[in-house]
């Protein structure tokens, strides 16, 4: 069983990256997965495809690229890449959707439903995306992704 720990860890982690493209950013965050044993080479390439047919840009500075469907068989396990990019990445072309934080998704089932939890509350407050994107520290973007829901 994956555990939360093991989907986002600081391997997965880069801060202070420049891209001059989204393809760029996409490939940096796919790379993160591969180095780490979480996808295979060619699931960078589903990432890339799936840009094609559809923005993953979620709003507030924030990106969520993943593979297709096609490529579900190059997931090893799943896991979640964070680049950060202070300077941003042109995703679109609204000059609004601009990218600071480059969230690579591979997941075999719905281990990865909390993170995108957490990371949907983080693109909601502005002010929690902007301490992700300025910091320096990976372990700041590590915690805030990864944190236990509250038992209510």
């Amino acid at each position: 069983m994956t555990t939360m720990t093991d989907i986002l860890t600081i391997d997965l982690v880069s801060v202070g990256a420049t891209a001059a493209t989204k393809e760029d950013a996409i490939m940096q965050a796919g790379q993160l997965l591969v180095q780490n044993g979480v996808v295979s080479p060619s699931y960078v390439e589903g990432m890339l495809a799936r840009e094609q047919t559809m923005s993953t840009f979620l709003g507030n500075g924030v990106s969520i690229p993943h593979g297709t469907y096609d490529h579900l068989g190059d997931i090893e396990r799943t896991g979640i890449s964070v680049v950060q990019f202070p300077n941003g990445v042109s995703w679109g072309e609204d000059e609004d959707e601009i990218a600071y934080l480059v969230v690579g998704i591979a997941a075999k089932a719905d281990e990865h439903i909390t993170i995108l939890s957490n990371l949907a509350e983080v693109v909601e407050d502005e002010a929690a995306v902007e301490r992700l994107i300025s910091t320096t520290d990976a372990q700041i973007i590590v915690d805030a992704l990864s944190r236990q829901p509250e038992l209510e």
